[in-house]
């Protein structure tokens, strides 16, 4: 059925109507800087971010987990995991190590941007990329069976390894946390617009809990990165072509800037608010970040080398010239930020 123009301007009305509801108008314009850290808010950057040492000498090819914790071995079926858009199941390895298992176009572009976040000092997952893997007693899965073929072999995994003694306590907001105007929380935030990650839902971020250890703070879904941002009739991931024609930085004033971060949904959908409205807020994340603590970042990121830089990409099984290509636009932006 076609649409005809009372019926466009039937649902604009709808739009009008609804936006105009308690709890639904939109947001002041003026959105909290950086800079407006709540007054009691408690300042503890050390569950937010790392000292990463000699930046320099990192190895990223294996990342947070190192060479010693790299997935290895015979790998047992424990069960499928039905949460989130992307395909995932769990195994057991024959150390007893559990993994979380995740399939599609994600396992490249989360393997690559979890080590470029933990080179800048981040907290992040123990991540790493195999072609394929062998799954002993492996059923046939509601979601992602065309990664499987026949003898259990699945292709193109990202596994998580599960850290023993860590659960996850609870989701944490972008806009309400105890790192509300530190270098550390604007760091996170540049690195999101960095990426081009554009789903910045709370529902991605996780408060990591461990026996004798402060709470960390971890963006735990970095999946939707090294893209295009935008609407669902845009927006990309793991894409070369869309992320190297991106931009990166918005507006530059005297104290902040601006990052570009395109999240709001095509303007029909708006119907469902709720969604609407927390998509266009996702925006703000990246706005009046203050100019300080960008340059900051840019001289953390600054101490990597081009070797280092690639080796995210080749560790996440990108081709040789997808790895150059991934490189150059990191490098750029990096550039970019120690011009401000």
């Amino acid at each position: 059925m076609y649409r005809t123009d009372k019926h466009i301007y039937a649902v604009g009305i709808v739009i009008l109507l609804t936006a105009s509801l308690p709890g639904c108008a939109k947001p002041p314009t003026r959105v909290q800087t950086s800079s407006e850290a709540p007054a009691s808010a408690p300042i503890r950057p050390g569950g937010l971010r790392r000292n990463p040492g000699k930046i320099g000498s990192l190895n990223l090819f294996y990342g947070p987990g190192g060479k010693e914790h790299q997935p290895a071995g015979k790998f047992t079926f424990v069960k499928e995991d039905k949460e989130g858009s992307s395909p995932k199941f769990e195994v057991v390895d024959g150390q007893g190590v559990h993994w979380k298992v995740k399939l599609g176009e994600e396992t490249k572009s989360e393997t690559a941007a979890t080590r470029l976040m933990w080179a800048a000092g981040y907290f992040v997952d123990e991540d790493y990329y195999l072609p394929e893997i062998r799954v002993e007693k492996m059923p046939k899965l509601e979601r992602g069976r065309q990664y499987v073929s026949k003898g259990g072999v699945v292709h193109g995994v990202r596994l998580e390894r599960k850290i023993k003694g860590q659960k996850k306590a609870e989701n944490w907001s972008w806009f309400k946390n105890p790192y509300v105007g530190t270098k550390e929380l604007d760091g996170l935030k540049i690195m999101m617009a960095l990426m081009n990650n554009w789903d910045l839902k709370e529902v991605n971020n996780a408060i990591y809990e461990e026996a004798g250890a402060e709470p960390r703070y971890v963006v735990s879904d970095l999946g939707a990165t090294f893209g295009r941002t935008g609407n669902p009739l845009v927006r990309s991931k793991d894409n070369l072509r869309d992320y190297r024609k991106t931009k990166f930085i918005q507006k530059v004033r005297t104290e902040d800037v601006d990052f570009y971060l395109s999240s709001r949904p095509f303007f029909l959908t708006a119907v469902d608010v709720p969604k609407y409205v927390t998509r266009t807020k996702m925006q703000d994340i990246v706005k009046h970040i203050s100019r300080t603590h960008a340059k900051w970042l840019g001289g953390v990121l600054g101490q990597l080398s081009t070797e280092q830089l690639r080796d995210c990409f080749r560790a996440s099984g990108y081709s040789q010239t997808e790895v150059t290509g991934f490189t150059k636009v990191v490098q750029g932006r990096i550039a970019d930020l120690n011009r401000l």
